[in-house]
């Protein structure tokens, strides 16, 4: 079936010497993986490439034939084309982890649209703006509303955050937050994109990227930390 659709790129794996396998999330049809023939090899292949960055959003035209194999592009282009995040050492790294972040969160062979719409927006909005110290927790906190395990906030004044059960807690259980690290989630959870970046120190971006990937292994079975977050800690620090 022959589809025209808006695709975020996850992944790109290189297979053997001139290909590549593409893991896309797609407005239309959820996940998807296209193999890309020849993407190292002619004269456009710097062009080819520069199409599967990560977190680049495309337009594509693919053949889907949704029988579990590789799909494969019939066209491509740019969708938005980014002015600086391909060329802001933060904002790259950035976008590297948390492109390791979605690959390993979404699952789903289905389509998402709000998930798709909020990812979209939420990346112009990185691009187009200077200051994004929050930008990762706010991201991986609101992309928990579409995964199924946003945190209930219907007891949010409770001192602690059960990260197990998701909710707001009265005693500190096992799998609870600690009072501080519960204030420090409480104030992430009431943050907008545009909201003041220094509202955080250094350390406590760390200590709330700890609790998000914790809060993220605990609900995502087979989870796992992006090898890029080392590097996120490195520039960030």
């Amino acid at each position: 079936m022959l589809v025209k659709t808006k695709a975020i790129v996850l992944s790109a794996i290189k297979y053997q010497e001139k290909s590549l396998i593409v893991k896309c999330f797609t407005e239309s049809d959820g996940l998807k993986s296209y193999f890309v023939p020849s993407a190292f090899s002619g004269k456009k292949s710097n062009q080819k490439i520069a199409y599967f960055q990560p977190l680049t959003i495309l337009e594509i035209e693919a053949n889907h034939k949704n029988k579990g194999t590789l799909e494969h592009f019939k066209e491509i282009r740019l969708a938005v084309p980014y002015y600086s995040i391909n060329t802001d050492i933060f904002k790259s790294t950035i976008v590297i982890f948390l492109s390791e972040m979605m690959h390993h969160s979404i699952r789903e062979e289905e389509k998402n649209e709000n998930l798709f719409s909020f990812l979209e927006t939420a990346l112009i909005w990185l691009d187009t703006h200077e200051e994004m110290a929050n930008f990762h927790l706010i991201l991986l906190l609101e992309v928990t509303k579409y995964l199924g395990f946003y945190p209930d906030t219907s007891e949010i004044d409770l001192p602690f955050f059960d990260l197990n059960e998701g909710m707001f807690s009265s005693y500190h259980g096992i799998s609870c937050l600690s009072d501080h690290e519960t204030f420090l989630f409480k104030k992430l959870i009431g943050l907008k994109l545009d909201s003041d970046q220094k509202i955080f120190a250094g350390t406590e971006r760390q200590l709330l990227l700890k609790i998000l990937l914790d809060y993220y292994a605990v609900h995502l079975d087979g989870f796992k930390k992006p090898k890029s977050l080392e590097v996120l800690k490195e520039v960030f620090s």
